[in-house]
This record gives C-alpha cells, sequence and structure tokens, in this order.
C-alpha cells in the first residue's frame, strides 16, 4: 500500500515496507499504505475491458539457462533487450529504453534459485510522501477516518488457517520489493486455478515506470510463523513450504498505467492486478489452488459500503514495528474514501498494517459462511492507523477475465 503522514508520507509497496530489510511496501493514498511493486510504467493500448493483457512467456530450463518463445524473444529485440543476457544480469538494466512498460511487454523469465531465503528476507520498498491535499470529496462523501483496529496474528501453520494468502518478491530500480497477495478462482480452470490476487502497484510502476521483474508468489510464506533466530538460518523449504511460484501471466489497468503514481492517491481506485503463475520446479501437474487447498471466488458487483457489516484484510506487513515475516489480519466495518472526484470512491478500515500489506485481499464472509474476495490493501497512512483498497466493478473483471481467457486453453 502507499502511506500517508500527517503531511502524508506514502509508502509505496509490494510488501510495502521501508528501505528497511525484509520490509514490505505500501503504497500512499490519503493516509496511504506503502505499495510493493517494481515499476515500468504505462501503456497506450487501452481498452474498455481495463486495458490489453500482459503475457510473459518464459521458463528455466534445466541446464540454468532461460527458454523464451521465440515470438517473445522478438519482442524484447525490438525494445533493444540482448534476451541472452538476461540471467546473467541484465534484467537488472533499468533504462528508460529497456523498462518495458506497454500493457503487452510484461515477460518474466524464470530465474531458478533467484528467490533464496536471503534474498526474501531482504525485500524492501522505498517511502514517498504525499501531501493530503491530494485527497477531495468522493462521489458520494468521504466518511471521517476510522478508529485504528489492531492487526492481529494469524495462528501458524497458515496452510490451515489462511491458506490463500501469500507474498509477492519482485525486482525494481531500487532493490528487492515484497507485496502480499491471495489465490482466487479462475473460471476457465475449476479447482485448479494459477491465479492470484494483488494491487497494481506490486506489477507496475504507474504513469512514470513500467513492469518489475522476476515476480514470484510465495504461499504461506514463512508457514510455520518462525521466530527472526530461526529465519536466519531457515532452508528455502522451510520458508517457502509450498514452493515459489513464477508470474508468466500479468495485468492490471489501463487506469493504472497511465494514472498511477508514486505519491498521493493517483489511480489508487484502479489499483488491482491479476496474475498468472507457475511453479519455478515445474511440477507435479497440480495446480497452485490444488496444492494451497483452496482459492477465493471474487465479487465484481461491489456492494455499497452501507450493505457491508464487516471486511477481513489479510497481509504480511514489514514496515516498522512488524518485520515481514508473519501474516496479519485487521477485520471493521468499512467506510468511504475518495482521492479523486472523478473515480469510483473506495472502502477503508481501520487498521494498524503498515507496508508489506500492500496487495492483500480483502475478504467479506456473507450471510452463507462463504468468504469472497472484494477488494486488496492499495493505500494507508504513515501513521499506520486505516487501509483503503478499491471497489471491484467492471474494470477489474475486465482484467480478471483477460488473464483468465489468455491461460483459458492451457
Amino acid at each position: 500500500m502507499r502511506s500517508i503522514r500527517p503531511s502524508f508520507t506514502v509508502r509505496r509497496g509490494r510488501d510495502a515496507s521501508r528501505r528497511t530489510p525484509p520490509a514490505l511496501a505500501a503504497f500512499a493514498l490519503v493516509s496511504a499504505l506503502t505499495l510493493t511493486a517494481t515499476a515500468c510504467g504505462g501503456g497506450s493500448d487501452d481498452k474498455a475491458d481495463g486495458g490489453p493483457a500482459a503475457t510473459a512467456t518464459a521458463a528455466g530450463s534445466g541446464d540454468g539457462k532461460i527458454t523464451i518463445p521465440d515470438d517473445i524473444r522478438e519482442r524484447l529485440k525490438e525494445h533493444g533487450v540482448d534476451v541472452d543476457k538476461w540471467k546473467n544480469g541484465a534484467w537488472k538494466n533499468w533504462d528508460r529504453d529497456q523498462w518495458l512498460r506497454e500493457a503487452n511487454d510484461f515477460i518474466n523469465p524464470i530465474i531458478k534459485g533467484l528467490w533464496n531465503p536471503d534474498r526474501m528476507r531482504g525485500a524492501d520498498d522505498p517511502d514517498k510522501a504525499v501531501d493530503d491535499n491530494d485527497i477531495s470529496g468522493d462521489q458520494g462523501v468521504t466518511d471521517p477516518e476510522p478508529a485504528p483496529v489492531k492487526a492481529r496474528p494469524v495462528a501458524a501453520p497458515y496452510h490451515n488457517n489462511a491458506a490463500t494468502s501469500g507474498k509477492i518478491f519482485f525486482d525494481a530500480p531500487s532493490g528487492t520489493m515484497v507485496c502480499s497477495a491471495t489465490v482466487v478462482e479462475d473460471p476457465a480452470h475449476p479447482g485448479k486455478s494459477d491465479l492470484i490476487w494483488t494491487a497494481g502497484h506490486c506489477v507496475h510502476a504507474g504513469k512514470k515506470g513500467g513492469w518489475y521483474r522476476n515476480l514470484a508468489f510465495v504461499p504461506s510464506y514463512n508457514n510455520q510463523g518462525m521466530t527472526p533466530e530461526q529465519m536466519k538460518s531457515a532452508s528455502r523449504e522451510q520458508v517457502a513450504p509450498l514452493g515459489v511460484w513464477w508470474a508468466d501471466g500479468a495485468k492490471t489497468s489501463q487506469q493504472w498505467i497511465d494514472k498511477g503514481g508514486e505519491t498521493g492517491g493517483d489511480g489508487a481506485s484502479y489499483d488491482f492486478a491479476v496474475i498468472h503463475v507457475t511453479p519455478e520446479q515445474g511440477g507435479t501437474g497440480k495446480s497452485l489452488e490444488e496444492t494451497v487447498g483452496g482459492a477465493l471466488p471474487v465479487d465484481f458487483d461491489a456492494p455499497a459500503v452501507a450493505k457491508v457489516q464487516s471486511i477481513t484484510a489479510s497481509g504480511y506487513p514489514a514496515a516498522s514495528p512488524f518485520d515481514g515475516r508473519l501474516l496479519y489480519q485487521c477485520q471493521d466495518k468499512p467506510g468511504r474514501l475518495s482521492v479523486s472526484a472523478p473515480d469510483p470512491t473506495m472502502y477503508r478500515i481501520g487498521c494498524t498494517m503498515t507496508g508489506g500489506s500492500s496487495g492483500g485481499g480483502w475478504v467479506e464472509t456473507g450471510a452463507d459462511g462463504k468468504p469472497t474476495l472484494v477488494s486488496n490493501t492499495s493505500i494507508g497512512p504513515a501513521s499506520s492507523g486505516w487501509l483503503a483498497g478499491p471497489r471491484l466493478g467492471e474494470v477489474a473483471k475486465g482484467v480478471y477475465d483477460s488473464v483468465s481467457k489468455k491461460f483459458a486453453g492451457r
């Protein structure tokens, strides 16, 4: 999420954390949390569904090299990228001409073993400052700031108590970054989804940047809730017991690509993304949903605030007083928040989670007792008293459907 301070500090973030080791990033919106995402920015091919689908195609081969299909190889060459040098460090080149920005430019070759426990622990996110003048009255009303709700740790093992939650890791010009994410259902593959939901700022930098690189998802990160001392000597299997899953397709809204900003709430109402993943080590044939034991449905007919009794937000906060190791949740009745009058009103809840929780799922449990994803963490204040997330509607459904259809026949 992005964070805002009383002169509002926006943290932008993957796992929304400061640039302190294992920091997660949050993104700023009025008091917004930091976002964790690395960035390229903006795309030109706008579509009614929220923008063209981004295709990432690549797989790691047994010889340690990266195999990329010819069509992707040719597209990268058009951008001046030497694909054969990618694994040997060329991906660290963030020159403007090679920082892929267009909606269809996402590519994420698997680099096996890149995300080891030390690199995961060091993932961080920069803080940005934003001014409270960035908040306006919404299309209806911005409700009073909610009272802080103390984030509570989820009981370990997470696989038993929050199976659909996990962390995203990625690289940005400023270093390694983190965000939170949720496994969601895929209509094209019932019971066998490989889709996750997160914030747009966790995959793309917005209007001044482009796609982040080396995006990978770790479901039930630190499943056993290890202590800091235990984490120092933990193996990759202990930190990521259900594997490391690389993004091979991603999409965010065209609105985020065009408007998403480093400070304030620019683009926050459209700050969502859908990622398709594949296991780093190839596999057993099991999907992500089968591996974790479930996936959440997504509600694109987001209920009005007055009709929502309670929302539960989950994430891995990394900025102080948290350190990114543990999964937390906040539960509260939402209010309304608007950052820009022309954009859809956002949900806002009281919550003390900090940067790193960006992208984490917001869940409403219906009268039937079934949980449904209705939003994700986008922004929050540096003072860590509340979080805000977009209401999901037609644009969000377009993003979701586009990724699902892209992989429907695979």
